[in-house]
């Protein structure tokens, strides 16, 4: 399992480009809720979505603008199913 920082979500993010996969699948915890929530981002948004993440969360990924919302998990793939197996 590789380290959770926002230097690794962005290689997960030029991996999957590179190696053209569907989706990347974002894995977030939240203050207050019994269980993390995951995204899936589809290639076409995926430098979109990377500046997002980069300008709204910390080195460690949490949220800047509210530390009780972290990312926790993160993978790509090409279905639905292979990021479930990954994440969950």
């Amino acid at each position: 399992m590789q380290e959770l920082t926002i230097d690794n979500l962005e290689k997960c993010f030029h991996e999957a480009s590179h190696q053209e996969k569907k989706y990347v699948g974002i894995l977030i915890q939240m203050q207050g809720f019994p269980r993390p929530e995951v995204i899936i981002n589809e290639n076409e948004n995926f430098d979109a979505k990377f500046a997002y993440y980069k300008k709204a969360y910390n080195e460690d990924l949490t949220l800047k603008t509210f530390n009780g919302i972290k990312i926790i998990g993160f993978t790509y793939g090409d279905s639905f199913e292979s990021l479930e197996k990954d994440l969950v």
